[in-house]
């Protein structure tokens, strides 16, 4: 059985070993830890990438920018 969990360092306590050592009974196990790069996630799928490139250009040269009335926020 292969499983991924994805926590934050602080969230890692007794209770998360426990439950790694009672699902992985009396198997070796690999753990492997790196931290997690949301912009390389992002940036992955050629279409998404292509439209947050092209956003980031937008905001380096101020052009399509929409700003909403700030009105609504107070």
């Amino acid at each position: 059985m292969d499983a991924i969990y994805r926590v934050k360092a602080d969230e890692l306590d007794q209770r998360f070993l426990d439950a790694l050592k009672e699902l992985f009974k009396d198997k070796e196990i690999e753990i492997a830890v790196y931290e997690r790069d949301e912009t390389a996630y992002l940036l992955r799928s050629p279409a998404n990438r292509e439209h947050l490139l092209r956003a980031v250009a937008d905001v380096e040269t101020a052009q399509n920018i929409v700003a909403p009335d700030q009105e609504q926020f107070q």
